[in-house]
């Protein structure tokens, strides 16, 4: 254990929970809309850092770096297909979904939106999509409670298990107090943490290789990128999962303005690629610098060892902190969506009858949270809970496949329906799903067969059922020239 190591992180991790008490202090009166969507008053550059470093958890220091560390070059294909979803979402998405959601009765959840769209009074399709939301949240916060634990045990020596208590505790207790916006603001600290640590430690390790260093590596094709066809294809399929990834797209419905958000575009595009082209160079970097490691590989570590080899204690525990940043960011977005998605498309419309107050709602969203995080804790500390790699990528699959069609054709397709969208989200979460467990050794990754077939599947329903109603005609053009100002 090195205390000056473990001080910083005390330090830092009494600043996040301190954001949150600040936050709830603040707005003793907060109300449903602000905590879960900060009443729409997010600026550019807290929009687009929180959208940014919700999305790059624990995997981009941990998981990504030392896939490409162990396996090579070919998995740098992940990075470029975030690269353009991430874009692509940004520029094309992002201008249509605020003003659809707000045209769509203002609303404040991804389900709750997808309802509105069609103004439909049926709360099937909220309640199908609060399910998925539920099931792949505690997937995906299990990877950021996991690398939390990983971390701590290798800083401190504490137990893993432990270590992940701790960590979730201060998660759970800043989203807990201080809704969207605390979510917002520790998010935009922990993606100025990230961006310093992302850019100094391979830069540092670079210039203290030895001559010949990549000579040494003896991996079979570990510096050719077209070594799979499979490897090339399912990277690029990661980017599918940004059309429909709702703790990010969430954050496009916050923006104060269509001007501020084509602002908020060009900070959080730059901020991902910069991530991802350092993420790819501490894999390869840290591969020269360290050598292969199995401990290092097995644990997700690279990033890890590189900092603590370069730099001093209280350096090295500021760089490293940025692994708690990022886990931690990603960890209260999935579970304030969660716990949106909940409160607003299940407990109030459902078992209330929409008949929950304000505060009710609020306190409804609270329990969820610690409901999840209580069995993301159980996922995490489980010996066959798989990577922090794998548990993303589950995920991930599982949200690209399963909204990211449904919120395309509502924001691009006057003719889409209602039936289209449920039973086109039900189709890709299910194929998703079914690939991974059955077919999962054709090398493909899950999200491309569930994507498409839920593509085709809300396509062909809205054809055989048209949409009838004059009125969701009239909403989408509405939307579209608002998404115009």
């Amino acid at each position: 254990m090195n205390m000056t190591e473990v001080s910083v992180f005390i330090v830092y991790l009494l600043f996040m929970l301190g954001i949150g008490v600040y936050f709830f202090l603040r707005s003793k009166s907060q109300t449903e809309k602000g905590y879960f969507l900060g009443d729409r008053k997010m600026g550019p550059w807290v929009a687009a850092l929180s959208a940014g470093a919700s999305d790059m958890s624990a995997w981009v220091l941990m998981g990504l770096p030392t896939s490409i560390y162990a396996l090579g070059i070919g998995q740098i294909w992940i990075a470029v297909g975030l690269a353009l979803g991430y874009t692509l979402s940004w520029i094309y998405e992002a201008p249509r979904l605020r003003a659809f959601s707000i045209e769509a009765n203002d609303s404040i959840t991804i389900p709750q939106y997808l309802t509105n769209r069609f103004l439909s009074q049926s709360k099937a399709l909220q309640i199908i999509s609060a399910a998925v939301f539920l099931v792949a949240y505690t997937i995906y916060a299990a990877s950021s409670i996991k690398a939390c634990g990983t971390l701590f045990n290798t800083v401190t020596g504490l137990d893993t298990t432990i270590a992940m208590y701790l960590a979730a505790v201060i998660v759970i207790g800043y989203t807990f107090l201080g809704g969207f916006s605390a979510v917002s603001w520790t998010d935009f600290f922990q993606g100025m943490l990230v961006l310093c640590a992302m850019l100094i430690v391979p830069i540092a390790a670079a210039n203290m290789l030895e001559p010949g260093a990549a000579a040494k590596i003896d991996t079979p094709n570990y510096w050719n990128a077209f070594a799979s066809w499979q490897d090339i294809v399912s990277g690029l399929g990661w980017g599918l999962g940004y059309f429909g990834m709702p703790h990010i797209i969430i954050r496009f419905m916050s923006i104060n303005s269509q001007q501020e958000l084509r602002k908020s575009a060009k900070i959080g595009i730059s901020w991902t690629l910069i991530i991802l082209i350092f993420a790819g160079l501490v894999g390869v970097i840290g591969r020269m610098f360290i050598g292969f490691d199995e401990a290092v590989n097995n644990n997700s570590l690279v990033f890890v060892v590189m900092t603590r080899r370069i730099f001093p204690a209280l350096i090295s525990g500021v760089l490293l902190s940025a692994v708690l940043a990022a886990a931690m960011s990603t960890a209260d977005s999935q579970l304030l969506a969660a716990a949106s998605a909940f409160a607003s498309d299940v407990y109030h419309p459902v078992i209330r009858q929409n008949k929950a107050g304000s505060k009710e709602m609020l306190w409804a969203g609270r329990i969820v949270v610690l409901i999840i995080s209580g069995v993301a804790l159980y996922i995490a500390s489980r010996p066959d809970a798989g990577s922090i790699m794998s548990l993303v990528s589950n995920a991930w699959g599982v949200f690209g496949a399963a909204f990211g069609p449904a919120i395309m054709l509502s924001l691009f397709w006057r003719k889409f329906t209602y039936h289209g969208a449920a039973l086109g989200i039900f189709t890709g979460a299910f194929v998703d799903i079914y690939w991974l467990r059955f077919m999962a050794d054709t090398g493909v990754y899950e999200i491309i067969p569930g994507f498409f077939a839920g593509l085709v599947v809300a396509v062909l329903v809205s054809l055989i059922f048209p949409q009838k109603s004059e009125k969701v005609i009239e909403l989408f053009d509405n939307a579209v020239e608002a998404s115009k100002k």
